[in-house]
């Protein structure tokens, strides 16, 4: 049990010195609040891969969760951590984070099984920073996708790398856990790309953070 505070602990100051780094970036190089709040995303949530192995009981990772929800929550009016919230749309994403990581997780302890929390979190942590950042950057011939007239404000090269990646992502994470490659591991992973990517581009105002990783992990409880 102390190995597990002393390890929540130390986990609680990483996070919190790459908050304030990420705030020191932000305000010394000038850098647009999409992008220090991507690299952020990205470099938090990929290091909760770890939990899995670190930690045995769920209570642990929702002190870490619930303390980062409500920082991020309370900081969203105020000067501090701009770097995360200094974007031109309104978005939940940022305090919904914790709360997917914890729930996921706990999911994937009560089914005993690590595969369905790093799966999720991988997609999560690579391919929905990778969307935005492309969708966002790149203007040229990439146009906002439409569905039955319906102006969504996902873009074809965002949601393209959402998918492409995510299916990636998913046929390797598969195959190494299945250890064989077969119609089941390529259609599985297919379709986990297929559900996140429309997950994620009719998810509004940062929600698709929560409603991503559940979604793989319900395909992978229904289908594995």
């Amino acid at each position: 049990m102390r190995n597990q505070i002393a390890l929540t602990f130390i986990f609680l100051i990483a996070i919190t010195f790459l908050l304030v780094f990420n705030e020191l970036v932000y305000r010394r190089l000038g850098l647009k609040g999409e992008i220090t709040r991507k690299f952020a995303h990205f470099t938090a949530t990929l290091s909760t891969i770890t939990f899995p192995y670190l930690f045995n009981d769920h209570w642990y990772v929702l002190v870490l969760a619930s303390i980062f929800f409500i920082v991020l929550f309370i900081s969203r009016h105020g000067t501090q951590l701009k770097s995360i919230h200094d974007i031109d749309r309104k978005s939940a994403g940022s305090y919904l984070l914790p709360l997917s990581i914890y729930l996921t997780f706990l999911i994937s302890i009560k089914l005993d099984n690590k595969f369905l929390y790093i799966l999720p979190i991988l997609i999560l942590a690579i391919c929905d920073p990778m969307a935005g950042i492309l969708g966002i950057n790149l203007k040229n011939y990439n146009h906002k996708i439409q569905v039955l007239g319906y102006k969504t404000r996902k873009t074809w090269l965002g949601s393209g790398s959402f998918l492409m990646s995510s299916f990636i992502i998913s046929l390797i994470a598969l195959y190494f856990y299945r250890m064989v490659f077969d119609l089941k591991t390529f259609w599985l992973a297919l379709g986990i790309a297929v559900v996140g990517t429309l997950i994620e581009l009719f998810s509004g105002r940062g929600t698709d953070n929560l409603f991503v990783p559940l979604s793989v992990l319900l395909m992978l409880v229904v289908f594995l």
